[in-house]
């Protein structure tokens, strides 16, 4: 991993040139770069990242996008086509989430820029709601398998995490949330779908606990709202984890993700306006004039909006339901696959992202398994505490063969693991994607040399 990937064959910008380049030219280098690291995915060898895959899809966004990607939608007197957008993907994803709507009042939501901002704002929302009520030192109560975002909000906005211990099915423990929960616990935090292993929390337990104390409930639904929605539409024992419990009082549902939207949009709904309200920012006295915002962004492009409305309208209940069907029928085959080799086993109960590892009879590195599976241009997610894998199902994993293909190289992978074991793997645990410890400490020294050699501020 080299801070210049492309030195090589294109130069390095390492100053402001004096003259522009024609954009043909510019254009030229765009296409060998975007074709070289999208082949992967066409292949379907990538877990998760590229959702949809769908290259007519994506230039029908594309060309949505191009129409509002100069719009900013802070400016809707300019833009009102914005609130049409927002309002209307707030609805399909609370009507797909079963949240409460009387007489047109009830739920209500924000579009954000991705998940990160959708869990970062109800911890901004629930520490206020806690501060109404007089607790001036709140504390969240969450697996540890919930998102690391939420620790970055915490730390953003002095909230104490308590993080609750799993179960041997790596979801939540319930006895470890309630002996965690006190007078000063604003929320509970369950997850559906895990991203280390795409389980869901027992969030209608969670949701009892939180009516029982009189607290929140956030389901981060980032990864797996938009397509665990749709399971038992297709007859899966998908738990349920949205507004139907009653203690539910928060969802986050990445559209970027399952919602087939462009990156850079996530839907978060509230159970009432009172909740959302407290995520609002408002000042009155600026000289440039009265300052509303909604949460955290400031400027945002209207062609990330409009792209996630237009996924969404075009592809429908139908569309949708059509390609979850795909996604959980190919995730079970990936199961299947797993389970058939005696050293690998599963990670809990999954439904579209599965997380594996080796056993303890094996004696394998799970690590080195993920090195052959490079070689052969799978890209896996390494996960950590304990050290597994998880192949997160995506639409251009469901085309034909591609699960055979991994099948056999997944069983050569385990047979290069044997000749290796007691040498050290390449491969780790990153969230950035799977890079190995020799890139990590070469871009690191490339990014150390390259901010040495900056001319002093």
């Amino acid at each position: 991993m080299s801070l210049y990937p492309y030195a090589e064959r294109f130069g390095v910008v390492r100053a402001f040139p004096q003259r522009g380049r024609p954009r043909a030219e510019v254009l030229a280098e765009i296409d060998v770069m975007s074709e070289v690291e999208d082949s992967p995915y066409h292949e379907g060898r990538i877990s998760g990242s590229i959702y949809s895959g769908d290259e007519a899809h994506y230039a029908f966004l594309n060309e949505v996008f191009g129409h509002y990607s100069h719009a900013n939608v802070l400016q809707r007197d300019m833009y009102p086509s914005a609130t049409r957008f927002e309002g209307e993907i707030i609805a399909m994803t609370a009507d797909m989430l079963h949240a409460p709507v009387v007489a047109g009042e009830g739920a209500c939501g924000v579009i954000t820029s991705g998940g990160t901002e959708s869990l970062m704002n109800p911890l901004l929302v629930y520490r206020e709601w806690g501060r109404a009520r007089g607790v001036t030192q709140p504390n969240v109560v969450m697996p540890v398998t919930a998102h690391v975002a939420l620790d970055k909000g915490a730390h953003y906005f002095g909230i104490e995490l308590r993080k609750a211990a799993v179960t041997d099915q790596f979801v939540a423990d319930m006895d470890s949330v309630r002996s965690l929960v006190d007078d000063n616990t604003v929320a509970l935090v369950g997850s559906a779908g895990t991203y280390a292993h795409g389980l869901i929390d027992p969030i209608d337990e969670l949701s009892a606990l939180a009516v029982e104390r009189g607290i929140n409930l956030h389901v981060d639904g980032c990864l797996g709202a938009f397509i665990l929605a749709w399971g038992v539409d297709l007859g899966y024992p998908v738990p349920v984890f949205d507004f139907r419990l009653p203690g539910v009082t928060s969802i986050s549902a990445d559209s970027h993700k399952y919602g087939f939207g462009l990156k850079g949009s996530s839907v978060l709904l509230y159970r009432d306006p009172e909740l959302r309200r407290l995520q609002y920012f408002m000042v009155s006295d600026w000289p440039g004039g009265l300052y509303t915002s909604p949460g955290m962004s400031g400027s945002r492009s209207g062609g990330i909006i409009a792209a996630a409305w237009a996924a969404m309208v075009t592809l429908g209940r139908d569309g949708y339901t059509a390609i979850a069907a795909d996604i959980f029928r190919t995730a079970a085959e990936l199961r299947g696959v797993i389970e058939s080799n005696d050293e690998l086993r599963v990670l809990g109960d999954p439904y579209f992202n599965v997380a594996f590892t080796t056993t303890k009879q094996s004696g394998l590195d799970i690590f080195h398994v993920n090195d052959f599976l490079a070689s052969r241009r799978w890209r896996m997610n390494g996960l950590q505490l304990p050290a597994a894998l998880h192949f997160c199902i995506t639409r251009p994993n469901t085309q034909p063969g591609v699960i055979d293909r991994f099948a056999v190289d997944l069983a050569q992978a385990i047979s290069y693991a044997r000749e290796h074991v007691g040498t050290p793997a390449k491969s780790g645990a990153f969230y950035a994607g799977d890079v190995t410890r020799e890139q990590i400490e070469s871009g690191m020294a490339s990014w150390l040399d390259a901010t040495q050699s900056l001319p002093p501020s």
